[in-house]
C-alpha cells in the first residue's frame, strides 16, 4: 500500500483522522500486548466495584472534542 502524505492537514485534523480511523475497526481487529491485556483483564475483573465511578465514552469523548467542531 502506498504511503499518504497527510502533512496538508492541521494537526487538528490530523487527530480527527486518526479518531475516525481507530473507531472504523472492530475490538477483534485491534491486537493487544500481552502485557496490556492482562492490565485490561484485571480493570474488568474490578469494574463491578467502582462501576458508580464510570463515565461513558459518548460523555468522555464529547468533553475531549472542540464544542464548535
Amino acid at each position: 500500500m502506498p504511503r499518504i502524505d497527510f502533512s496538508h492537514l492541521s494537526p487538528q485534523e490530523r487527530l480527527e483522522l486518526a479518531g475516525d480511523l481507530l473507531d472504523s475497526l472492530d475490538d477483534a481487529e485491534v491486537p493487544l500486548p500481552a502485557g496490556m491485556k492482562a492490565e485490561l483483564d484485571r480493570r474488568n475483573a474490578s469494574f463491578p466495584e467502582t462501576r458508580a465511578q464510570a463515565v461513558p465514552w459518548a460523555d468522555v469523548r464529547a468533553r475531549l472534542r472542540p464544542r464548535n467542531a
